[in-house]
């Protein structure tokens, strides 16, 4: 295919309509969770710094699981959007139920393994017993039997998004999680029971959400029996993607644990700014979910250059999103921590975090969107090596030295924004290279 060809291909699939119909419903499915966590953060955080703090703990852990569930998500999404693009449904369809089948597995496993070792759990992020961890570690145990429904729903997201149906993820996201926003400050307050009450809005939620998903793989009628050759197949080819999210996951454990170590006042402002950035995040990377299938689909049908100019496109319109967020979050820099806690030590450390949390949006606004290119090209081993270059030999070691020279929260951020950069350098030298960009069913 000509450059020009290859251009005018490119140009016709990421029109803004045509990104729109994928991007815009993937949005408010990626807003869903986050937006709650948010209210629920809200809400907590006026009982005071130690319920906070305790959420701050609890809900870091819950956030792994999360990102576990995205994992199995974004791997689904590539396989299932090659095989849609190369004309098959079916075969996409069976990737939706054996995907269905491993998430619901890890799930009733977290979910076990928090009743067992949730209070550990909790007092080692907490660093050490006390009131925090004992109230981190009740959340947990009731949070955790959600988990189950948490990660059918991402396996779920994952499939619909690959056959390029995100109106379905929308309903069965937006709903359950409308409800449990609903809930958690009644069962909060009126009900009395506290940060507790939270924990009980999460899990329903989740829990009616993988229900929903559930029923639409009945719906398909397709065989729904387990196949674990194709379940082995997927664990193969997502094992570079898990790996990546444990990078990920370890980071954030371990930024919650130092934050944690400068007090109650650091760790609930650390978990404001935090979940703040996992909601910009999942907003940019709505752009690159709508990449995940447009690269894999055009990959399938074996237009390599149409993928290529592809991606030159979703670089570009990721740098402007970030660009954008960036003035939203600097402009409500003196506003927005009030409303998460009316306590001035804590709103004082979130002004700490804030200019970094600014700085890194355009940084990130890219690294999303070319994520999302790799990702749906299936070139999930470069990612995963270039995640771990940027954990290991960047974010961990920033953050670790911020508690050794107490640095306080402006290390723990800096660090995060260290992380971003590494990742922007390695993901634009891919793209450049165009090695990525592999063609047929599956890679």
């Amino acid at each position: 295919m000509s450059q020009s060809t290859a251009t005018a291909t490119a140009t016709a699939l990421a029109s803004p309509r045509r990104i729109a119909a994928l991007a815009l419903p993937a949005l408010v499915v990626l807003a869903a969770e986050p937006l709650y966590v948010l209210v629920d953060t809200a809400v907590v955080g006026h009982l005071g710094r130690v319920p906070l703090a305790a959420l701050a703990v609890g809900g870091t852990v819950l956030t792994l699981t999360a990102w576990l569930g995205t994992v199995l998500a974004y791997g689904i999404t590539g396989r299932a959007a090659r095989r849609f693009g190369a004309g098959d449904r079916a075969a996409a369809l069976a990737e939706g139920v054996q995907a269905s089948w491993l998430a619901f597995g890890v799930g009733v496993l977290v979910a076990v393994g928090m009743q067992v070792g949730g209070d550990a759990l909790a007092r080692t992020l907490a660093g050490g017993g006390g009131e925090v961890a004992d109230t981190a570690g009740q959340w947990l145990r009731i949070a955790a039997l959600g988990a189950p429904g948490l990660l059918l729903a991402a396996a779920g997201n994952g499939w619909l998004r690959g056959i390029q149906d995100t109106r379905r993820p929308l309903l069965f996201v937006l709903g359950p999680n409308l409800l449990s926003a609903l809930l958690c400050p009644l069962l909060v307050y009126p009900a009395g029971l506290g940060v507790t009450g939270s924990a009980v809005a999460n899990a329903i939620a989740q829990t009616v959400s993988g229900a929903l998903f559930v029923g639409a793989l009945l719906r398909e009628r397709v065989g729904v029996r387990p196949r674990p050759a194709l379940i082995r197949q997927q664990l193969v080819l997502s094992r570079d993607l898990l790996i990546r999210g444990l990078a990920f996951q370890a980071s954030f454990l371990s930024a919650t644990a130092v934050a944690a170590r400068f007090g109650a006042a650091a760790v609930g402002a650390h978990q404001i700014a935090l979940q703040l950035w996992f909601f910009t995040a999942l907003l940019l990377d709505a752009l690159a979910i709508a990449a995940q299938a447009l690269i894999g689909a055009t990959l399938g049908a074996g237009d390599a250059a149409g993928a290529r100019a592809l991606a030159r496109r979703f670089a570009l319109l990721g740098g402007v999103c970030g660009v954008a967020f960036a003035v939203l979050i600097a402009a409500g820099a003196g506003v927005v921590p009030s409303l998460f806690s009316s306590d001035p030590e804590v709103r004082g450390q979130a002004m700490v975090a804030w200019p970094w949390f600014v700085a890194m949006q355009p940084f990130a606004g890219v690294v999303f969107a070319l994520d999302g290119v790799l990702i749906g090209a299936g070139d999930i081993r470069y990612l995963r090596n270039l995640t771990v270059v940027a954990a290991v030999g960047g974010f961990l070691p920033a953050i670790w030295l911020s508690h050794a020279f107490d640095l306080g929260l402006g290390g723990i951020w800096a660090g995060l924004t260290l992380l971003v950069v590494i990742r922007l350098v390695g993901v634009l030298l891919r793209l450049r290279s165009g090695r990525w960009a592999v063609v047929g069913a599956v890679r």
